[in-house]
């Protein structure tokens, strides 16, 4: 069995396999020779996009590495426009499970510590379902940089076709996020990515 990414969830990267059209077998949690002839398709095609679109730091690598493959050069593409526009810019998060997720929710509430950063139980974010990603600014001096000032002047560039910013949303903005514009709303995105179907 080759190294995947989410080692103790083998049907939600079933699930991220069929999303992208390249497992069509049970989806069963089972770590069978469908699943592994998916994940290396999906490793191949990873590397042809990393080889077109331009190589990144460790981290920004890392976090494309666990998006669906239109998201991976959506993110491609969104970063380095950013980049060349003179930040300081990495890809700090990418594809979340949902207990992942639900991990974060967790944070700032009920007692735990650190700050409050989303609002989304697991299901509810486009995080679990490999299509969305937050970028980080950093100071020449490699500081994290938390006002959002400039991550909106990030997003000018960042932006591109098929992509929307988190900056722009009513309720909770979050302007270091990014995500595919699928124009579909979450709860049709979440049934299909339970039954295995194409988001992209």
């Amino acid at each position: 069995m080759s190294e995947r990414l989410f080692r103790d969830d083998v049907l939600f990267t079933q699930r991220l396999l069929a999303a992208d059209r390249l497992y069509a077998g049970a989806l069963d949690g089972l770590w069978g020779p469908l699943t592994e002839a998916a994940w290396q398709e999906f490793q191949s095609r990873s590397r042809q996009l990393r080889s077109d679109l331009g190589e990144f730091d460790l981290r920004s690598e890392s976090a494309i590495a666990t998006l669906s493959l239109p998201a991976q050069a959506a993110a491609r593409a969104s970063l380095r426009r950013i980049l060349d526009a003179g930040f300081e810019a990495r890809i700090i998060s990418g594809t979340r499970t949902w207990a992942q997720q639900n991990a974060l929710f967790r944070q700032g509430r009920y007692g735990n510590p650190g700050p409050v950063v989303t609002r989304a139980r697991g299901g509810q974010s486009l995080h679990n379902f490999g299509i969305a990603w937050d970028i980080g600014l950093f100071t020449a001096s490699g500081g994290y940089v938390t006002d959002v000032e400039p991550y909106a002047r990030a997003a000018v560039h960042g932006t591109i076709d098929g992509v929307e910013w988190g900056g722009h949303w009513m309720g909770f903005p979050d302007p270091s996020h990014y995500q595919l514009a699928t124009g579909e709303a979450l709860a049709a995105l979440r049934t299909r990515f339970q039954a295995g179907q194409a988001l992209a």
